[in-house]
């Protein structure tokens, strides 16, 4: 793994007889990583308590200092975007963007430096001295990564980024998030429901449920794994590729070309070509399928 940015030891939260996090135990390195879940599953507590907004039992350690007894330290190399509103009303963007640097620790000058430099960056250096009541949903999401970069964190947690974006707000959103990591060398936590903007963007995940963390590691290794699938290009008879299939004990349905998981999860396609031949198709085509991130999901909050 890449060097440590983050990790907890039997890491558990309570809230009153509710356990949020149940002895968590996980170690995320350089890049960025997704963090998943089901509604109530721990994320946002999680990110909390790394913030040192939350106490709680156990461990927990975010570039080598312990949240619980310094989070000023802390909270001072890291920014926070939460899915929650945290906009200021009657402000403007760049008034708003730069209070919460001077909570950061910035002085004053340098606070609206940098104010005027991170909302031209995400994208909101014309609408920047308009009150933030007026903005959109996606201009509110744009300045929330804002303020979080205000302060030029080493680590940015990212509590829904996307949440109630259009498409295009989406895509560019995550746009922001991958440059973020790829030239200006962020670290990043990205919180979410939506499957498919983490494999966009996260090379690693988290998965948590009810509490505990289910899996954690390299999403390409855990998409490579279990039973592998094939995608059968044919010319001929589907229906009774189909069948002559599920006489040899694979699985096949159609799905714009046949889909066929063959007995074990194996490698030998053979069986393929003995279907094709008792009945007379022609295979065009033959590629494997991958599993999904949302296969890997599933699996590990049905466990």
């Amino acid at each position: 793994m890449a060097a440590r940015i983050l990790g907890t030891e039997r890491l558990t939260k309570k809230f009153g007889s509710f356990t949020a996090l149940d002895n968590v135990d996980l170690e995320v390195g350089e890049g960025v990583t997704g963090l998943l879940g089901p509604n109530g599953a721990g994320k946002t507590t999680l990110l909390r308590v790394l913030l040192g907004l939350l106490p709680a039992q156990g461990r927990a350690e975010v570039l080598g200092l312990d949240p619980t007894r310094e989070p000023l330290q802390v909270r001072a190399r890291l920014g926070y975007m939460p899915e929650s509103e945290c906009l200021i009303p009657g402000l403007t963007s760049v008034e708003v963007v730069a209070f919460l640097g001077r909570l950061a620790g910035l002085e004053r000058r340098q606070a609206f430096k940098r104010a005027h430099e991170v909302l031209y960056y995400v994208g909101l250096g014309e609408a920047r001295y308009r009150a933030v009541d007026e903005y959109s949903l996606g201009m509110q999401q744009r300045l929330k990564l804002a303020q979080a970069l205000v302060h030029d964190p080493d680590v940015l947690f990212l509590d829904e980024p996307t949440n109630g974006l259009d498409p295009k707000g989406r895509t560019e959103m995550l746009g922001l998030i991958s440059e973020l990591a790829r030239e200006h060398h962020k670290h990043i936590i990205l919180s979410s429901h939506l499957l498919p903007d983490v494999e966009a963007v996260c090379p690693h995940v988290v998965v948590l449920d009810r509490g505990r963390v289910v899996r954690q590691g390299d999403v390409a290794e855990m998409t490579s794994g279990g039973d592998r699938a094939w995608r059968v290009e044919i010319r001929g008879d589907a229906d009774g590729f189909c069948r002559a299939l599920t006489k040899l004990g694979a699985t096949a349905h159609m799905d714009g070309a046949v889909l066929v998981e063959l007995p074990g999860g194996g490698d030998d396609t053979s069986l393929i070509f003995r279907a094709a031949v008792d009945t007379g198709v022609q295979v065009r085509g033959l590629t494997p399928t991958r599993r999904s991130l949302e296969d890997v999901f599933l699996d590990a909050v049905a466990d």
